[in-house]
């Protein structure tokens, strides 16, 4: 079969892989994007998908340099202004507010979908393999060789595993990981409420698990409720009409009463993070690197964050005329990605569980912890400055 050469093959070709394809293009470095599944156009015509992303600044910064961007702000993306998130009526709430921060925004709600088509708009200079699966990784000191099940091999310096929790590419390198089901599920859906989202993003912590509501353009939210295996597949059982009386309870009202909601469905929550990020002429990024709660909402935002630290580095290893899979640079990768990841996974994992807990003590914690970040201001601009990635 075919046997072509690259400087770097990108093996996934969602959010995060199609957007460092898209953008080591753009430096002439000669770039391979295998996925296995074709990609579904956006219509703007159909209505939301169920899975929406909450963007970064960080995350729109890269997204604009590979082009993307300005496809995605012509057709549909909610701005949010403010976050507010709270326990119960007796609990202080946390209020961040873009205003705080001399900021038009704290970041934009979008749809999955609208993402990855956007970033494969911008793939010209890609050769995509599509549909198509990587079936061996064959790791030589001068250069790597993917094979696909088609048979076609694929010489290159450097393979970026992109394709994500269960990643095969990974999973050849024989690259571990450690981790753990949190035995809850993600409920997503689209619903509509009695008041105005007024551009925040809504959540509250439950002993069950966080429930989100993330605003829409349109005046809708798209919600994620993370719920306890039980508990979830008893809400996916209901009704429509009995779930949004159950959302309504669970949000205690905050934008009023729940009136309607499209379609429902969940995913596992978990948490895994890779023993190591590099190896020889192979890197990992996104959820082949990491999967966090999505509590923070900083999942797609971390993957982002490792796919446009890579394209720097490349580019200047590019620019100097280095090995793109020297094991050096990639080092520097690793270093500079592994802790933060690390301790973001840390972050959301101590919250879950922290609010899990129905001990006494640990809830008169969590109420003198929010306080306290309400009251010390450079806290609480630490806090926000991190979440849009400045």
């Amino acid at each position: 079969m075919a046997n072509e050469q690259f400087d770097v093959i990108v093996v996934g070709g969602g959010m995060v892989g199609a957007a460092l394809a898209a953008r080591l293009a753009q430096v002439d470095i000669k770039v391979a994007l295998v996925e296995a599944r074709q990609p579904a156009p956006f219509d703007p015509a159909a209505d939301y998908d169920l899975r929406v992303s909450a963007l970064s600044g960080a995350s729109q910064q890269f997204l604009q340099e590979t082009g993307a961007w300005e496809y995605i702000e012509a057709r549909r993306l909610c701005r949010y202004t403010d976050m507010r998130v709270w326990e119960d009526d007796a609990s202080p709430e946390l209020h961040f507010s873009a205003l705080e921060m001399g900021r038009v925004s704290l970041g934009h709600i979008i749809e999955n979908t609208l993402i990855i088509d956007a970033l494969w708009q911008h793939l010209e200079s890609v050769r995509c393999y599509c549909p198509a699966a990587i079936a061996g990784l064959d790791v030589a000191e001068a250069q790597a060789t993917v094979t696909l099940e088609d048979g076609t091999s694929l010489q290159t310096a450097l393979v970026v595993a992109a394709d994500g929790g269960r990643s095969a590419t990974r999973a050849l390198a024989g690259i571990e990981t450690f981790g753990w089901s949190y035995k809850q599920q993600g409920i997503v859906a689209v619903v509509k409420t009695a008041t105005s989202h007024e551009s925040t993003a809504w959540q509250r912590f439950l002993h069950t698990g966080p429930l989100a509501f993330l605003p829409l353009d349109d005046g809708r939210c798209s919600i994620v409720w993370s719920a306890t295996e039980s508990l979830a597949g008893e809400l996916l059982e209901l009704g429509d009409r009995a779930f949004c009386a159950r959302l309504t309870e669970a949000s205690q009202g905050r934008l009023g009463e729940v009136l309607s909601c499209g379609p429902r469905a969940a995913f596992p929550l978990q948490l895994s993070q890779a023993e190591r990020y590099v190896q020889p002429r192979l890197v990992l990024v996104g959820d082949a690197a990491h999967v966090i709660h999505p509590l923070a909402g900083q999942g797609v935002n971390l993957g982002f964050g490792d796919a446009a630290c890579l394209a720097e580095l490349l580019t200047e290893a590019k620019k100097a005329r280095r090995d793109l899979g020297g094991f050096k640079l990639l080092r520097r990768y690793e270093r500079a990605r592994k802790a933060e990841d690390a301790l973001m996974a840390r972050t959301t994992d101590a919250l879950n569980r922290l609010y899990a807990s129905d001990d006494r003590l640990l809830k008169l914690g969590r109420r003198q912890g929010v306080r306290a970040v309400n009251v010390l201001q450079p806290l609480k601009t630490a806090l926000m400055r991190h979440a849009i990635g400045q």
